[in-house]
């Protein structure tokens, strides 16, 4: 089905996905003093003695602010704060709608990090989390790392929920297909903020006593080719990645780095995968084509090269991945535990309870699917257990 005619004729009708309700009824004097003065004095008085009371006597508590300065939506690129706004819209509908949690769309008119840093730092006081959404890299690696002191939850949803969505199913996946984790090969072609986010977690995805476990292999490509130790023109947070990722230095292109490799996890743009590829990639090979909203490669096209594992982003095929899996119950976890930030465990916590929510996974059914009610009550529970306040962001 084609959507941007329905879209776009939805979106005039309804000017916009979001509207105040309140939540109390003013009828007469009587609940014009409860609810503003004079009676509202003695709340701000109680909150000025007693500054946590503010989570319980407010919409602190309960509401997500979803910030963006519009530099990288979705696929489409930097268009501009105003063409953020629909889709920050958007995700603070599946807040409420998923996991009960009010939010509010903000998009800034800025482009400089240190301008961002400020000014969230001003209007947190509102929030009980900031979800940063559609910022570019390397700038929203910047800006997550330099408001984890807030003293709430942070988090560049773009990395993280997409690594967190990623992980989890590629874990069911791994395992439907008879291979072993940790002798798996995994390829990522895009290294902005999502393909980064998801090489950190395959190659440390479980903590036990310290002790993390990955993947045999990550290999990450960005624009120019295979990220390798001491390519010069790495910098910032691609030279991290060559420090950990492509043990073996391979250099090259796409068609070098999937010779053998047992995934693909496509995080770039549409129709960069071809069937030659495919073919000299390991048997029976694994295939997350991410690009919305043309995938790397279309299910029908994969299956005529043999793959029978294949997720895409779009909500038209099997096993769609999204963020929007992971998102709602993340953030409601982090809220109900009081966390002050989403750590490192709290990531993985939430993938491992994705992974176990099809009890019984097939080839066309490997990822959950949104609508399933389990999800964010799973992830929320698991994240909130995982919250120990003493340990750091990564």
């Amino acid at each position: 089905m084609d959507y941007e005619e329905p879209a776009l004729k939805l979106h005039r009708k309804l000017q916009g996905k979001l509207e105040t309700v309140s939540k109390y009824t003013i009828k007469n004097k009587e609940d014009l003093s409860m609810i503003y003065t004079p009676g509202v004095g003695a709340v701000s008085q109680y909150i000025s003695n007693h500054k946590e009371a503010v989570f319980d006597l407010t919409l602190k508590g309960r509401t997500v602010a979803v910030i963006s300065d519009g530099s990288a939506i979705l696929g489409l690129g930097n268009l501009g704060p105003e063409a953020a706004l629909p889709v920050m819209e958007g995700k603070c509908v599946i807040f409420k709608t998923f996991a009960g949690l009010d939010a509010f769309p903000i998009v800034i008119n800025a482009s400089e990090p240190e301008r961002i840093i400020d000014f969230i730092r001003m209007i947190a006081p509102t929030f009980a989390a900031i979800n940063l959404e559609d910022i570019s890299a390397p700038r929203c690696f910047e800006i997550e790392a330099a408001l984890q002191n807030l003293g709430i939850p942070v988090m560049h949803d773009d990395q993280h929920a997409t690594a967190i969505a990623v992980l989890g199913p590629l874990q069911a996946a791994i395992k439907l297909s008879g291979r072993s984790w940790f002798k798996t090969k995994v390829v990522i072609n895009g290294a902005g903020a999502a393909g980064s986010a998801v090489a950190k977690m395959l190659s440390c995805f479980k903590f036990d006593k310290g002790y993390c476990s990955s993947v045999s292999d990550v290999i990450v490509l960005d624009s120019k080719g295979i990220i390798y130790k001491n390519r010069e023109d790495l910098s910032g947070y691609k030279k991290e990645l060559s420090e950990f990722t492509n043990k073996n230095s391979i250099k090259g292109d796409l068609n070098t780095a999937l010779i053998n490799a047992d995934v693909f996890i496509g995080l770039s743009k549409g129709g960069v995968l071809q069937k030659n590829h495919i073919r000299k990639m390991a048997k029976d090979p694994i295939i997350f084509a991410l690009a919305n909203p043309v995938p790397e490669i279309y299910p029908s096209e994969a299956k005529k090269a043999g793959v029978r594992f294949i997720a895409t982003g779009r909500s038209d095929f099997p096993n769609q991945v999204n963020n929007a899996l992971v998102f709602p119950g993340l953030f409601l976890g982090a809220i109900k535990a009081k966390a002050k930030k989403i750590t490192s465990r709290m990531k993985l916590a939430a993938a491992e309870a994705l992974a176990g929510i099809i009890k019984k996974p097939t080839i066309n059914h490997f990822v959950p699917s949104i609508f399933d009610k389990k999800v964010v009550k799973t992830i929320a529970s698991a994240v909130a257990s995982a919250y120990d306040p003493t340990e750091g962001f990564e």
